[in-house]
């Protein structure tokens, strides 16, 4: 891909000061073209579980009418024969699932985002979204398809820096020899979906592709779990082929393989890098070391996993503090206050694109966390009181003009 060098900022629209679309999302891409930015990312569209989560949306296509403006905005027959049409390969099953009025809710959806969209684009704005690797159990998806996913077994991952019992997701894992099977036309007809709606696109949790942790049903934790064999670059050649380029960002955080990197750099996505993973002794060859950035990934000050920039840093000990404030003095990006500095770093990566939380730009602390793996309830809760001042505007395209990330 021929991504030129440019920042942005990642806020979910249900963290907007409204919590969906309508004037201050207008509002927020005003101030994003204001602070000088191309990209605007946000977490995955569709309808959340219980505790808000958006990885266990209940449908990896519908998008979620809770992010509506106007949920009673009229539907014309027509409209909703159309809609239906375009979206034949993944609309019944979520007709079905959602009941009265789920087809209606989608048609305003995509009415609605698509002129978002169209604004969004006036602007100079692009959008990211997130695509889950994994669906959510008893999804319309996974019912309408039975034969593409496993019994016996379920996704999670094994323990890492956030839990040292891994992280039990529970979602069903997929068949890939009945995919193969099949031309992996699942995974063609999800593709399709995520460019109708969105410019660049998160893959989470790449590495699935190349092996994934199956957990044995009803496991407590997912640390009883093993590897198994993913299915390669398959999937993504078919959907290219059937779609043209595939314009995707590889989330290859966590256990990363040569093989992972292979894959990744072999289909030439861009991968991550997160500043937060920079700093740790142990890790002297870390890819996320500010020095061992290179141009073809996305560099994150932290993600919607991680704590604020403000709070990891205020967290830290002394001496790994201590090493932060002498990178930022090594890269002179040094700011009043030390979490403007870490954006200022971000921005000086030879990565190609440069992202920043809100939170992070607004200099809030870990009470403004997004989510804490492994936990399921408090999260996904942070909202803008709202919306950020022209004076931060200005300081941000101030440091994006600085750093060369105008997006020309």
């Amino acid at each position: 891909m021929n991504l030129s060098r440019s920042s942005g900022v990642q806020l979910h629209p249900t963290s907007l000061p409204a919590g969906r679309l309508g004037p201050d999302a207008y509002a927020w891409i005003d101030w994003l073209a204001d602070a000088g930015q191309t990209w605007w990312q946000m977490l995955p569209l569709g309808p959340p579980d219980r505790y808000g989560s958006p990885y266990k949306a209940k449908s990896a296509f519908a998008a979620w009418p809770g992010l509506l403006a106007d949920p009673s905005a009229p539907v014309s027959a027509s409209e909703a024969l159309d809609f239906r049409d375009r979206s034949a390969d993944w609309i019944e099953p979520w007709i079905k699932y959602g009941g009265r009025g789920a087809l209606e809710d989608q048609v305003r959806f995509d009415r609605e985002w698509a002129a978002l969209r169209r604004y969004a684009l006036d602007r100079g704005l692009r959008l990211i979204g997130d695509v889950p690797i994994y669906v959510a159990p008893g999804s319309p998806e996974q019912k309408a398809h039975p034969e593409l996913f496993v019994d016996g077994a379920v996704a999670g991952v094994p323990p890492d820096a956030f839990t040292d019992k891994g992280q039990l997701w529970g979602n069903p894992l997929y068949d890939w020899p009945a995919m193969r099977r099949d031309g992996y036309a699942w995974w063609t007809a999800r593709f399709r979906r995520v460019f109708e709606l969105f410019d660049l696109a998160r893959i989470d949790h790449f590495r699935g592709f190349v092996a994934y942790w199956a957990v044995p049903s009803g496991a407590r934790y997912a640390r009883s779990g093993r590897w198994r064999r993913g299915p390669g670059r398959a999937p993504f050649d078919a959907a290219t082929q059937a779609l043209g380029e595939l314009p995707l960002i590889a989330e290859d955080l966590g256990v990363i393989t040569p093989p992972v990197e292979r894959l990744r750099d072999e289909l030439g996505y861009p991968g991550m890098v997160v500043l937060q993973f920079g700093f740790t002794p142990s890790e002297p060859k870390s890819p996320h070391i500010p020095e061992h950035h290179v141009e073809n990934k996305v560099v994150y000050t932290g993600t919607h996993d991680h704590d604020t920039i403000r709070g990891w840093y205020e967290g830290l000990p002394d001496a790994i503090r201590a090493t932060v404030d002498a990178t930022v003095e090594r890269w002179q990006v040094r700011e009043p206050e030390p979490w403007w500095s870490l954006i200022r770093l971000a921005f000086a990566s030879p990565a190609r694109i440069a992202m920043v939380q809100a939170q992070d730009a607004l200099g809030l602390g870990s009470e403004a966390r997004m989510n804490q793996p492994g936990t399921a309830h408090g999260a996904w809760k942070w909202r803008l009181p709202e919306l950020p001042s022209a004076e931060l505007a200005r300081r941000l395209r101030a440091a994006t003009e600085a750093a060369g990330r105008d997006g020309r």
